[in-house]
């Protein structure tokens, strides 16, 4: 079984035709795959949602850790 506790991986998304860099854990990369098949939606292309959701944020966080806490709150909202 592999760890959760990894460092993070770098990879590359596309977010309105920019390319950009997110470094995530891999647990997280697993989890906004699946958010992204479950939505059927690219990667890129909820990345891009929870992008603009966080510079919507009276102090917005990085992309990485916007992700983390929209990934956190989509669990904890699961029933």
């Amino acid at each position: 079984m592999e760890s959760h506790y990894h460092p993070p991986v770098k990879r590359s998304v596309e977010i309105a035709g920019h390319k950009t860099s997110i470094s995530l854990e891999p647990l997280f990369w697993d989890l906004l795959q699946r958010a992204a098949a479950d939505r059927n939606l690219p990667i890129n292309a909820l990345v891009a949602r929870i992008d603009a959701e966080r510079l919507e944020a009276t102090r917005p966080p990085g992309l990485a850790t916007a992700v983390r806490l929209w990934l956190a709150a989509d669990l904890r909202n699961r029933p």
